[in-house]
């Protein structure tokens, strides 16, 4: 266990050190500071380094050598024709580091997500389709497609590779039967129709608003490293049915004809709008099917909560599609399938109960330290969970994380980058969840759920923190959250609790 963590604090430093030198032989100035940025579902990393003019840049570290050297070779060729990329400023020798532009980290998603289904955020999309028909038109001109990360186009092989990816982490885990080869030939038959598609441009692949950064008004692309050639109605279902924006219709179907309108400008010819529709439906099917497919394997065999919770989301996307579009051909094992997935038993097994206003139940949130004793149940219930922190390494041994917290950056990164925190709190949301579900509907009213760590003040008050969002988002339950040191003034200025 020591060795382990000893490797990973020397394969950080190593990273970072890697990281400074690249920056100082581009500039040849040190960086002022390197900020080590959350890792995303990938196993590349990410950091932000400050130089002394004021700027940042990007550092990023990836072990894949030739995803590395695919992300680089589009963007440079992207960058030439002015397209929505970051510029690629400096390559290590070994191809495993690379700098680049740095668009800051407000993504589409989060302008939805905090200002809502407004004019202003559905201009947003509207720029981002325009400059994705921008890129896939004038990115697919000359691009070496031998150059792609895995398949050079999306045909037959690459529909029924998602298809299959649906069927072994989503469908399979529901264990219910099916025939399996009927199922198998309907899958043939919709590779088939789909890959007669008549555009083909380069395809972004992972076109989703987590992937596209707005920055002073403008939108900007990342991750499309999975690109490949293929049809351009597959990046707009991504988009559009993207189950955490949850777009409603009117902005789906409205969004879809500004789309071909672009899309059309740019070609300089009308498309038939019949075939392009039918061949969007059948693209957002295997789009819904893919998603569900990636949510099954994070959720149901990694055990990742918030994988878990985007399953309902995801189905009720794919309920509404399979009652309301057709996608031109007939696949009746696969229809079935579908309607299985669907049903009422299934959402229901993945949708959490929820608390309403006649709800009663409160969860009592504490962080405290084991140098004083444990929070007591003032409700005279008694029960509910004290979780202990101290398995997890901790930040205060550290000199620079003395005199702050748990809801410092720094203290977080450490936590979320450098420790087992999140694997930790995946199973104590698994222990609590049941617990909160069976309280809701049994209409009791008291839970007390506690976190201690040696001072109360790094890791139980980011695990605390963590569990008040987590029931919150998942349940609707009320919280009560009380970080008992504070409260002691043995530290202050606690910062608000990041949403």
């Amino acid at each position: 266990m020591k060795d382990a963590k000893f490797s990973y604090i020397c394969g950080m430093q190593n990273l970072l050190e890697s990281i400074r030198q690249l920056y100082k032989e581009w500039t040849g100035t040190e960086p002022v500071s390197i900020d080590v940025l959350p890792q995303s579902g990938s196993e590349r990393r990410y950091f932000r380094i400050h130089g002394s003019d004021g700027l940042s840049v990007i550092g990023t570290h990836g072990a894949n050598i030739k995803e590395n050297e695919t992300f680089i070779y589009f963007s440079d060729e992207f960058r030439k024709k002015k397209l929505a990329v970051p510029e690629i400023f400096a390559t290590s020798d070994d191809k495993t580091t690379y700098l680049q532009e740095d668009f800051g980290n407000i993504s589409l998603l989060n302008h939805l997500e905090t200002e809502g289904f407004c004019q202003p955020v559905y201009d947003l999309f509207k720029k981002s389709l325009e400059a994705l028909a921008h890129l896939q038109v004038k990115g697919d001109k000359e691009l070496d497609y031998d150059r792609c990360l895995t398949n050079k186009e999306f045909g037959k092989q690459a529909i029924m590779a998602d298809l299959l990816y649906y069927k072994y982490y989503f469908l399979d885990a529901l264990r219910r039967p099916y025939d399996k080869q009927k199922l198998i030939d309907d899958f043939e038959a919709l590779s088939n129709y789909l890959t007669h598609t008549e555009y083909k441009y380069f395809m972004f692949r992972d076109f989703q608003s987590r992937n596209i950064l707005v920055k002073d008004g403008s939108v900007h692309f990342i991750d499309y490293q999975g690109g490949m050639k293929g049809a351009p109605q597959y990046d707009v279902a991504s988009m559009l049915w993207q189950a955490r924006a949850n777009l409603s219709d009117e902005w789906k179907e409205n969004l879809l004809i500004d789309y071909i309108k672009a899309f059309e400008s740019i070609i300089d010819e009308k498309v038939d709008r019949p075939t392009f529709h039918g061949q969007y439906n059948g693209y957002v099917l295997i789009r819904l099917l893919q998603v569900l497919g990636a949510y099954g394997f994070r959720g149901l065999f990694e055990r990742k909560a918030q994988f878990l919770t985007s399953i309902p989301l995801a189905l009720k996307n794919l309920k509404w599609f399979i009652e309301n579009q057709s996608i031109g051909i007939s696949v009746p094992e696969f229809r079935r399938v579908l309607d299985l997935c669907v049903s009422d038993e299934i959402i229901e097994y993945f949708t959490p109960l929820q608390a309403t206003e006649l709800t009663s139940l409160v969860v009592r949130i504490n962080s405290f330290s084991y140098r004083r004793e444990i929070p007591e149940d003032l409700s005279g219930n008694g029960g509910g969970f004290v979780f202990d922190c101290r398995g997890i390494d901790n930040p205060g041994r550290h000199e620079k994380f003395k005199t702050i917290h748990g809801r410092d950056k720094e203290v977080i990164d450490y936590l979320e980058q450098q420790t087992k925190m999140q694997i930790f709190l995946n199973s104590v949301f698994d222990i609590v969840d049941i617990t909160v579900e069976e309280y809701i509907s049994r209409g009791f009213s008291n839970l007390i759920v506690s976190f201690g760590c040696t001072g109360g003040q790094h890791r139980s008050v980011y695990a605390a923190d963590a569990l008040a969002r987590h029931l919150k988002n998942k349940f609707k339950v009320k919280i009560e959250l009380k970080h008992i040191e504070q409260e002691q003034k043995n530290w202050v200025n606690l910062k608000p609790a990041r949403e």
